[in-house]
């Protein structure tokens, strides 16, 4: 399928998508594009979406972006939800280790200039191992911040030149939520300690009452997204 015949049918699907179920998509997906991987973040969406896989694809390849920098929570959650299917979650780690990044651009990256600090171990990585597929999944959702508001089930994803498939991006919190007490998935328990949004440790703090969700991802800076999905 060419880029032309790509872009036509993301066109009829994507109006098309707004009326079927994520597991529907899922399945039309997987089936259109036997060559399609999930990014799996270990947070609520991504449970989701990984139990819905195992269900309707189990085969379907699953990567996580090793930062080196992750919660020991979010490490315990993947290895725990590894255990459980059965599963081997595809590891991608960035090109340079913490120590070598640090003697390169100095410590503390994180901090001096955050985009850096994704770009090196999130957006590069990223870049590469999408490189083998014609489509990935992701967990977004259009009510998570007002850069994904716009976001279709199904789109072409010009940054990384593959057909991306969103298919939480009508979901609420409430149900994600209720999909995982519904279906008692394993979560990150950091979930139940004031974080909605799980990054790397050194940017991610706990949100307040009355914050913005995503208020606690890169707090004291103008950054609201990491590179991948915008």
């Amino acid at each position: 399928m060419n880029l032309l015949e790509k872009e036509q049918l993301i066109h009829t699907k994507a109006e098309e998508f707004e009326t079927y179920t994520p597991q529907e998509i899922i399945a039309w997906a997987v089936e259109a594009f036997p060559n399609i991987t999930f990014a799996c973040s270990f947070g609520a969406e991504d449970v989701v979406i990984v139990d819905m896989l195992q269900k309707i694809s189990p085969s379907t390849d699953i990567f996580y972006l090793d930062t080196d920098f992750h919660f020991k929570e979010t490490y315990e959650t993947r290895d725990a939800i590894a255990a459980q299917y059965n599963l081997e979650f595809v590891r991608v780690s960035p090109k340079l280790t913490p120590e070598e990044q640090a003697e390169k651009h100095g410590d503390e990256l994180w901090k001096s200039d955050p985009n850096a600090c994704c770009n090196i171990r999130k957006v590069e990585p990223l870049t590469r191992v999408l490189g083998g597929y014609e489509a990935w999944i992701t967990g977004i959702r259009r009510d998570q911040a007002p850069t994904r508001a716009n976001a279709k089930k199904v789109e072409y994803d010009v940054k990384f030149g593959l057909v991306k498939f969103n298919p939480l991006a009508d979901w609420t919190s409430d149900d994600v939520w209720n999909y995982i007490r519904d279906n008692q998935l394993i979560y990150n328990p950091l979930h139940d300690r004031n974080f909605p949004s799980i990054g790397c440790e050194y940017c991610t703090r706990p949100v307040m009452p009355g914050e913005d969700p995503r208020a606690g991802r890169w707090a004291g800076t103008e950054k609201t997204e990491c590179g991948l999905h915008k």
